[in-house]
């Protein structure tokens, strides 16, 4: 059986880029030959806009269709709700129906599990799923860690994170030993970067000294980029929107990066 890898990109505070971390991580992966489904985890439904589907209310099967036939243990249509984009990645979407998902845990049995038991079935057509996660530590958040084999962390360059990254990292750590022993973190991925800045420089070396003696920092970094913002609005990946850019570059790096991981 072709093992699947789950990739969870996370990290409770906004503006990191998680979103446009998963879509090009997932259309870079898609160039290399991958076969890739991307979860949009978040009721904002950005990943779903940034993939072409701006209208995202109107869409009638979403991740919390799916979740909640899973709750209710209802049968399920593997193809159902998938959508397809045309640079070679399949999604399934999110809208604010996702938000009263959170409620709708809460009173679930083994709640936790959820988006797990949901992939368990569907992931077995691909390569890799990609989880672009709310920024909040919820009962979403926590399914997504419990389904995925591995978390990359998105971190801005411009901020410095130290207080944010602890709760995460407890967080996961407890997802790790209570729900998903084998869960793991990839690396922390710096976005945003303007290397030219003494902020930047500075980001970089407090998450080194905090984080990197356990964690890997990873290589590649993200560069600050508007091109990269245009896209998601024009429902593209950077390959399409800015091809040969440094943006996309970066990403064909960190897709290889993560297959050389596998």
């Amino acid at each position: 059986m072709k093992k699947c890898k789950v990739i969870a990109v996370c990290n409770q505070k906004g503006g990191v880029c998680k979103t446009s971390v998963s879509v090009n991580l997932g259309v870079g992966l898609a160039l290399q030959g991958k076969k890739v489904l991307i979860l949009d985890g978040d009721p904002q439904g950005d990943c779903t806009t940034s993939l072409g589907w701006p209208d995202n209310d109107s869409l009638s099967v979403t991740l919390a269709t799916l979740m909640e036939k899973v709750i209710n243990d209802e049968p399920l249509d593997l193809h159902e709700g998938i959508l397809h984009h045309a640079e070679g990645v399949d999604l399934i979407p999110a809208n604010m129906e996702l938000s009263g998902m959170e409620m709708a845990l809460i009173g679930a049995m083994s709640r936790e599990t959820v988006l797990r038991r949901y992939l368990e079935k569907v992931k077995q057509a691909y390569d890799y799923v990609i989880l672009d996660c709310m920024p909040s530590l919820g009962m979403l958040t926590i399914n997504a860690l419990a389904a995925a084999d591995c978390v990359i962390v998105p971190v801005q360059a411009q901020y410095l994170p130290a207080k944010g990254m602890t709760q995460l990292m407890k967080t996961i750590a407890k997802v790790k030993k209570q729900i998903n022993p084998s869960l793991t973190i990839s690396g922390i991925l710096m976005t945003l970067v303007n290397s030219r800045t003494t902020l930047a420089r500075a980001t970089e070396d407090t998450l080194r000294q905090q984080y990197g003696s356990h964690l890997r920092i990873y290589d590649t970094k993200i560069p600050l980029s508007v091109k990269a913002a245009e896209a998601s609005a024009a429902g593209q990946s950077i390959f399409v929107y800015d091809p040969g850019s440094r943006t996309a570059e970066a990403y064909v790096e960190l897709a290889r990066t993560v297959i050389n991981d596998a």
